[in-house]
């Protein structure tokens, strides 16, 4: 019997885990407030008391929020997205921005003693980035549904990780519109959401919700 936290309620339904609590913390935050070990504790026995559900798939809500973060202390985004290219192939833009990603992630992963998300896939981040593009250069909807929904995820894990390389307290609507509105992997991915989107296959636009939430395709040009 398994049970987790949720920090994108969007990617949690269209997964359907067995348990999760889902959070409306920072994302770097899934246990909340840090260092407030009666706040994490509570989260922690909300997920654990989820396995009293002996079916699932069940999604409940922490109705407790953290505190708002003070803009004065905020920590930015350390990573800067160049918006514009001299190739305009998306395999040379995304593997450009894979690469001014690693050191920030390299950076995120000692600093949380080698702790991550990244890692689903059966293929490394930098191998699935560069099959996401011959899709996305061929204009061309991924068919191997059972690569494509880990590669996302461990993308999107990397890219996260990399964003909050250094400490400090982030905004999580911040970081959200930088993935979804600055990156070139998140214009690939509404693309390819949008390519799901027009399928007739119910099961199909079922992944079109899994790739990118609501909130990003309404802001999507």
């Amino acid at each position: 019997m398994t049970t987790g936290i949720s920090l994108v309620r969007e990617n949690t339904v269209s997964m359907e885990p067995p348990r999760s609590l889902w959070v409306s913390f920072p994302l770097g935050r899934p246990l909340g407030i840090p260092l407030d070990a009666s706040f994490q504790h509570r989260v922690i026995k909300a997920a654990l008391n989820l396995l009293s559900n002996a079916k699932g798939p069940v999604l409940e809500d922490f109705l407790e929020d953290v505190p708002a973060i003070d803009e004065t202390s905020m920590t930015t985004c350390p990573v800067s997205f160049p918006k514009n290219f001299d190739d305009e192939s998306w395999k040379a833009r995304l593997v450009k921005e894979f690469a001014t990603l690693q050191p920030w992630y390299e950076m995120s992963l000692r600093r949380r003693n080698n702790r991550t998300l990244v890692g689903i896939s059966d293929l490394p981040p930098g191998k699935n980035i560069q099959r996401l593009a011959n899709y996305l250069d061929k204009n061309q909807r991924p068919d191997d549904i059972q690569w494509l929904k880990p590669a996302i995820e461990d993308l999107k894990a990397y890219y996260q990780e990399a964003m909050i390389a250094q400490p400090g307290d982030y905004d999580a609507d911040t970081l959200f519109n930088i993935f979804w509105q600055e990156t070139q992997l998140g214009a690939g991915l509404l693309l390819i959401c949008k390519q799901y989107q027009q399928s007739d296959n119910p099961d199909l636009q079922l992944i079109a919700r899994m790739l990118a939430p609501r909130k990003a395709v309404s802001k999507a040009p």
